[in-house]
């Protein structure tokens, strides 16, 4: 074959690929007949939050956009024939798909105070939007069918305020933020309906043992290799029923971005590496410490819930989360605890994580006044929630200290494999595709680093010598460290991972000689 066939073949099998609606009109198909998500996923052979994605802004490629056309186009086909055979029909699909004014969900237990409606429309937290209720003190579209959409932020008109009520004043943004609508994808993982919580760590563990044989290693290999796209179905099972809505793939700050591929990240996590410098005298027995899923416990933290907004000046405000540019305070207790910011060499000003930041505050403030608090220059934050992924922490707790008590080992590294992954790969990776949020990659591994923290905070207020702490999990210390904290593997536990000994036994002859 010449050069020249060889370009013929490649023209003529080149295929421009096929085209496809608009976002806001792919998921007002589907959402016309009634089909979930779900449904739609399992007759293309993708997972929800995929199809998710494609409603909020990204494409399909291949084999898998050609069905999902084919899907789209044969959706409005039975869209139009529906509305043709109605009264009065011949109005067209878009008519057919028009809904009644949506009516509030109900609370769920113990959230029936949380809803509220606003006396003037205020932005959503999530697409921005002028929004009429709030959810737990966040304004925020209580009909999915108004939030996130391009379309929607675009055409809907804002409701007036009343004339004696004004809106409350809305955080500075910067034109970065300002020209954020054209990239945002404002709802990527909204789950609605509530489910009977099926075990999904136990299913696909015991599928795993079946398909190998009963082969443990083999079993515990196949698991770990699927860790993150189970992980994402395990956050879209104990998401249904949610407040919030997750943005998935939200505008993301410069700040939060690489500078090259493999380029150090500009968000200091403050990790802790630090070794005391001066011990007593004698010889002395040293602990280490293993704490048990610091990961997994740090997923309990404050997390922006929508897109980061840009803010100037001093305040903080503990009802947002992201990460700040500050000026850390001096730390003069070097000698028997480590910097909360960690090691750092240079001075000035260094953007930080909504954990280290509440860290330093707390520590300024009046119960410690170990030092002055932090001058904060610029942030970017949106409305938060500690408990946004407490069901999916919760579920792999429970899982954890289950596989503990049976001593399942394939389970335990399956687990620890889904909630290290999911925090590894929701930033700049290849791996997980489902979830971009650079920002919580962030704030999760130093809300890790900052519990550490505060574990040789609370040996050294009771009385222990810290010795070192570095890293999640490893804390050492000299004392009797069972009356401080708990021994175990359960995740509030610690565990020894090693004994070894300090310093030098006092000399008889130099003790005679003083005397």
């Amino acid at each position: 074959m010449t050069d020249f066939d060889a370009i013929d073949a490649l023209l003529a099998g080149a295929r421009q690929e096929v085209p496809l609606p608009s976002v806001d009109v792919r998921r007002a198909l589907r959402e016309g007949l009634s089909l979930s998500r779900a449904q739609v996923a399992q007759a293309l052979g993708v997972s929800p939050s995929t199809v998710g994605g494609w409603e909020s802004g990204r494409d399909p490629s291949g084999e898998v956009r050609e069905k999902y056309a084919y899907f789209l186009e044969g959706a409005q086909t039975k869209l139009a024939a529906q509305a043709e055979d109605e009264p009065g029909g011949g109005a067209g699909a878009q008519d057919a798909q028009e809904e009644p004014e949506p009516v509030a969900a109900p609370a769920g237990p113990g959230e029936a105070d949380e809803v509220e409606a606003l006396a003037a429309p205020q932005p959503c937290v999530l697409c921005g939007a002028p929004a009429r209720h709030q959810v737990a003190g966040f304004p925020q579209h209580l009909d999915p069918a108004d939030c996130g959409t391009p379309a929607a932020t675009a055409t809907a008109p804002a409701p007036e305020p009343e004339p004696e009520e004004q809106p409350r004043p809305v955080r500075p943004a910067t034109s970065a933020r300002a020209a954020a609508p054209v990239r945002v994808v404002p709802v990527g993982r909204r789950m609605q309906t509530a489910s009977q919580d099926p075990d999904l760590i136990a299913s696909a563990v015991a599928a795993a043992l079946a398909q190998h044989g009963g082969d443990l290693e083999a079993a515990t290999a196949a698991l770990v290799k699927r860790a993150i796209p189970d992980a994402m179905a395990l956050l879209d099972e104990t998401r249904k029923g949610g407040r919030y809505d997750v943005v998935a793939h939200p505008w993301i700050p410069d700040i939060l971005r690489k500078q090259t591929a493999r380029g150090a990240d500009r968000i200091w996590e403050a990790r802790p590496k630090w070794a005391r410098t001066e011990l007593p005298p004698g010889l002395h027995e040293v602990t280490a410490l293993d704490i048990n899923g610091a990961y997994l416990s740090a997923l309990k933290t404050h997390l922006p819930i929508g897109q980061l907004e840009h803010s100037t000046g001093f305040d903080h405000d503990r009802r947002r989360a992201g990460v700040h540019l500050i000026t850390p305070p001096a730390w003069d207790h070097e000698a028997e605890l480590p910097n909360p910011i960690g090691n750092r060499d240079e001075p000035g000003p260094l953007w930080v994580t909504e954990p280290t930041l509440r860290l330093l505050l707390r520590l300024s403030g009046p119960k410690y006044g170990l030092c002055d608090p932090p001058e904060i220059h610029e942030s970017f934050t949106s409305g938060a929630t500690e408990g946004l992924l407490e069901k999916f922490r919760v579920a792999l707790k429970e899982a954890r200290d289950r596989a503990i008590a049976e001593d399942d080992d394939v389970t335990l590294e399956y687990v620890k494999a889904m909630y290290s992954k999911f925090v590894s790969t929701m930033g700049e990776s290849n791996y997980n595709r489902e979830l971009y949020r650079p920002d919580w990659m962030h704030l999760i591994r130093s809300q890790a680093f900052a519990n550490l923290w505060l574990k040789a905070l609370k040996a050294h207020e009771e009385g222990l010598t810290v010795v070192r702490a570095m890293g999640t999990d490893e804390l050492h210390v000299i004392g009797d460290w069972r009356r401080v904290f708990p021994e175990g593997r359960g995740v509030s536990e610690v565990k020894v991972k090693d004994t070894y000994t300090l310093g030098e036994e006092p000399d008889p002859a130099a003790a005679g000689e003083d005397a």
